[in-house]
């Protein structure tokens, strides 16, 4: 029994049946959550998949086919009754999911577990999350259709809440003690803000601020460039950009102020990003576009994606949705399929804010005072009194950081200016994309996009492909963004936005493909400032050289380079390390691991042990060049691992190869030494307690539970290849999300999978049960049904009818 190991935990921890209607601390009131009739034991079970259900609100009878994955097919007869009973079928699998994920948004979460998520929640309020999702709010109140569906998507939602009883909610209300609450449009709009923070939330002006003024412009700059000295961009190079009529912004005669911060707030995972690629009819092996997709996130369970088909008169698509949001997310439909990678754009700047006294209510702008607005953020906290936080406003966004939060200047502030809070119609995108017939809907669609900043990966039916980096971005001057700006230097402010049609594009290339792995969106040519901010160099070029080398390539090719495990980091670094180490102060087992590594054909597979020997080296050898950035007093950012290898490569006798805790004056050629020695000591004591470190073993993949990977919830020890820089990107808790390939057969052919389940029950088979095949790099065939009445490869039924 799937609950038996929790449950077990949770008696053995307490021991203490005379409370059990008590709740202590984080553990529920055991009574209850044990109760037959209510507790646990109700959800031990799998979801009632057929029948008759009525829905109030449904103009007319909706079908819902379900096939072996418990993949839901909905086919309405308007899309009003689709985007209703997409809210209710969703909500039906993933509503304890759907609704936490949009609290920790909107800074909720000391509501749920008490004071210990008190920090978090500041920190969301801080970041302007629900500011944003309100601005977005208001421009969807502009669009009567958005506004109807996603009424109608909450609609559903609340119908299956409405019709819960207490013994019937998900385990997760039960074990944290609290019921869900009505679903509402702003509830979608907080889920949407969690997502662009995720994807666009990541900066580091603070930090670098910090190490230029510690370091110097010289020194930042070679740690730091703008662009790698090898560049794989996105956009092909030497792509004509003679038709942009618009200058980059001029740099104004102006300084930057140079504060220090000791710490900042959390960021997104640097690692969040994707792979996208898709080729032309006349590169393909069968004459049809074809087009991948694999968004690289934590990796979470309840999982974070959810499949399904909505058809209507007006549509038949198919593909990843995100719970609490209308419309298939990534996908394609009978004409078109789409996917997405991070652009990792920087689109959000710091200011340095000065009130005129400590009462903050103006601050220095223009040479004048300008007046603030205060925003009081009420964060409830469980069992404790409300805590109100005053976040102070001003013309470029939150105070995020002030005396009361991670500073201590009363006078003094850092301000966010952030493209989240651009209010945009996010649903209208996809619901144009999910009915799109060709290239001209498409950047139709995505024209209107401001954040997350995407590559959109483009193919039809007709045989077009294409790739646009699209989003709202500033139109910058020279260096604007990358530290600390001057909040009261109107020359500072963004001065313009670079016009859509301008964003980096390419359409049916002559390559015959297009690709994007987070990479540089373009060469140095583009004629716009472009922020270097850790871009990706490695899955880039293994996908580029792979497609590059063949005439014709199918979709087995396709399936075969997501699941790609080659590492070129290792291949690039371990024979110059190798050519160059002297070996004779390395122990006998030293010796025997250093000859493992040499032998090793850098293919992260899990029956090799050369993938943790240099996963071990690789971090030790980084922490021992960086030392210098390891420092309690400020914030500050080591540099990326690309530019590491170049200065290990190219300055080996740099100051910064020397550890600063030792008298002598190490070199590159040391510090490869000392850092296999330690990786040596530590695979030593893992072996000792562990047994065999090969991949597989040492790696220890696992996908959580949403609450801090529960153990019960949770899968741990899963055996998949691959880490952070291979194409395969599946590192230890995070990896390819949902890996889909889309031919443009008519009807299309789809392969798809991701590492969970369908069902947000723990209790349920469908819960996991695709991790395993996941993890072996296998696809299931999505069934693409045509017509509601072709019932080949469905399990089971379910009819929704209006209820009068």
């Amino acid at each position: 029994m799937k609950y038996f190991k929790l449950i077990s935990a949770l008696i053995l921890t307490l021991g203490l049946f005379y409370v059990l209607n008590t709740k202590l601390g984080s553990i529920p009131p055991l009574g209850k959550f044990l109760a037959p009739n209510e507790g646990i034991w109700q959800n031990e079970g799998t979801e009632s998949t057929d029948g008759l259900l009525e829905l109030i609100g449904l103009e007319d009878e909706v079908t819902v086919h379900y096939d072996a994955q418990l993949i839901p097919h909905v086919f309405a007869k308007n899309d009003y009754d689709l985007y209703k009973a997409q809210g209710f079928i969703t909500a039906k699998h993933r509503l304890w999911q759907m609704e936490f994920q949009t609290f920790a948004a909107a800074g909720r979460i000391s509501e749920i577990v008490g004071e210990k998520a008190l920090d978090f929640d500041r920190a969301q309020r801080r970041k302007g999350m629900l500011f944003g999702a309100e601005n977005s709010l208001e421009i969807i109140k502009q669009d009567p259709e958005s506004l109807k569906f996603l009424q109608a998507y909450s609609d559903g939602v609340n119908a299956y809440i409405n019709q819960l009883q207490p013994e019937n909610y998900p385990v997760e209300y039960k074990l944290l003690d609290y019921q869900p609450e009505a679903w509402s449009i702003e509830k979608t709009m907080h889920l949407l803000m969690y997502m662009t923070d995720m994807l666009c939330g990541r900066d580091s002006d603070l930090e670098y601020t910090n190490m230029l003024r510690k370091f110097g412009k010289k020194r930042f700059d070679l740690l730091f460039p703008d662009f790698f000295d090898v560049n794989e961009p996105v956009i092909p190079k030497n792509t004509d950009w003679s038709f942009i009529d618009v200058q980059q912004t001029e740099v104004p005669l102006s300084e930057m102020p140079l504060d220090s911060i000791s710490e900042t707030m959390e960021k997104p995972h640097p690692n969040n990003g994707s792979n996208n690629w898709a080729v032309s009819p006349q590169k393909s092996a069968t004459g049809n576009a074809i087009l991948a997709n694999d968004p690289h996130l934590g990796l979470k369970l309840p999982a974070i994606w959810f499949v399904m088909q909505l058809q209507s008169p007006n549509q038949n698509v198919f593909g990843a949705t995100l719970p609490g949001a209308l419309g298939v997310i990534i996908g394609f439909n009978e004409d078109i399929a789409w996917g997405v990678t991070n652009a990792t754009r920087d689109v959000k700047d710091w200011y340095k804010i000065e009130f005129q006294d400590t009462s903050r209510q103006s601050y220095k702008f223009n040479n004048t005072w300008k007046k603030t607005t205060i925003r009081l953020e009420e964060i409830k906290i469980r069992n404790q009194e409300t805590l109100i936080d005053s976040v102070i406003y001003t013309h470029h966004g939150p105070v995020s950081y002030d005396h009361t939060f991670k500073s201590d200047n009363a006078k003094q502030g850092y301000a966010m200016k952030w493209t989240g809070h651009i209010g945009h119609n996010f649903t209208q995108l996809f619901l144009k994309l999910n009915k799109g017939k060709n290239y001209a809907d498409y950047v139709d669609a995505i024209s209107n996009h401001v954040a997350p900043a995407q590559n959109f990966a483009f193919a039809s039916k007709e045989g077009d492909i294409a790739l646009w980096v699209q989003g709202q971005f500033p139109n910058k001057w020279e260096g604007q963004g990358k530290f600390l700006l001057d909040g009261s230097n109107p020359d500072h402010d963004w001065q313009s936005f670079i016009p859509k049609k301008f964003n980096a594009h390419t359409k049916n290339p002559e390559r015959g493909y297009v690709s994007s792995a987070n990479q540089h969106p373009v060469d140095e040519s583009y004629p716009f400032y472009v922020f270097n901010d850790g871009y990706g160099t490695y899955r880039n070029r293994i996908i580029n050289n792979y497609l590059n080398a063949r005439e014709k390539v199918s979709v087995q090719d396709f399936k075969s380079l997501q699941n790609n495990n080659y590492n070129l980091k290792a291949e690039e670094l371990v024979p110059f390390m190798l050519s160059r180490m002297e070996t004779s102060a390395l122990t006998t087992e030293e010796q025997q691991l250093l000859n493992h590594i040499r032998h090793w054909n850098y293919l992260n597979v899990i029956d090799h042990k050369g993938p943790s020997i240099w996963s071990t080296w690789i971090k030790h050898l980084y922490r021992l060049t960086w030392d210098e950035f390891d420092v309690e007093s400020e914030a500050l950012k080591a540099p990326f691992i690309y530019q590491t290898i170049y200065m290990l490569k190219n300055h080996p006798n740099d100051p910064f190869m020397d550890i600063v805790e030792t008298p002598e004056k190490e070199t590159a050629v040391d510090l490869f030494i000392l850092s296999f020695k330690a990786a040596a000591k530590e695979l030593k004591a893992w072996e000792t307690e562990h047994g065999d470190f090969e991949w597989k073993h040492y790696k220890g993949a696992y996908v959580g539970h949403l609450l801090q990977a529960l153990p019960a919830f949770s899968r741990f020890d899963i055996p998949i290849g691959g880490d952070r820089n291979t194409v395969n990107a599946s590192d230890v808790n995070h990896g390819p999300s949902w890996r889909m390939i889309v031919e443009m057969t008519s009807p299309p052919k789809a392969y798809g999978i991701y590492p969970g389940g369908q069902s947000g029950n723990p209790g349920s088979k469908y819960y996991d049960n695709f991790i395993d095949d996941w993890a072996k790099g296998e696809y299931y065939d999505m069934l693409f049904l045509q017509d509601v009445k072709n019932t080949k490869d469905v399990l089971s039924t379910q009819t929704l009818t209006p209820k009068l």
